[in-house]
């Protein structure tokens, strides 16, 4: 049997953006991100760029921002579970950092390709 409620469009929603506040109130680096990536969004419909780019650039700040709120997540199972310290509990940490670590590469990496294929080539 499962332990959850049944699903409910507008109560899921409603999780969701509690979740995405909690975080967002609670983790700096989460702040940082999200005001980046908000003063961008804001910036690319003025860029004269292709509409490709500026989508394709725009939507790359999703992946850092998945991969913060999914540390987040790992970071509050682990701190639920045990209070005390642990090989393993710091290996699920460390493991959701290189994942946000990854994902800014990954995002830098888009931003590099598409301005070089745009004004480099």
């Amino acid at each position: 049997m499962r332990n959850q409620p049944r699903y409910h469009l507008f109560k899921n929603a409603r999780y969701a953006l509690e979740g995405f506040f909690e975080v967002l109130s609670q983790e700096t680096s989460f702040r940082i991100e999200v005001a980046v990536s908000v003063t961008v969004w804001a910036v690319l419909p003025f860029l004269a760029m292709p509409f490709w780019a500026k989508a394709l650039l725009g939507l790359s700040l999703f992946i850092v921002l998945i991969a913060e709120l999914a540390n987040s997540a790992i970071e509050r199972v682990v701190d639920l579970v045990t209070a005390k310290r642990h090989p393993l509990a710091k290996a699920a940490k460390d493991a959701g950092a290189t994942m946000v670590l990854f994902s800014l590469l990954l995002t830098f990496g888009i931003w590099a390709a598409t301005l070089y294929h745009l004004y480099c080539s």
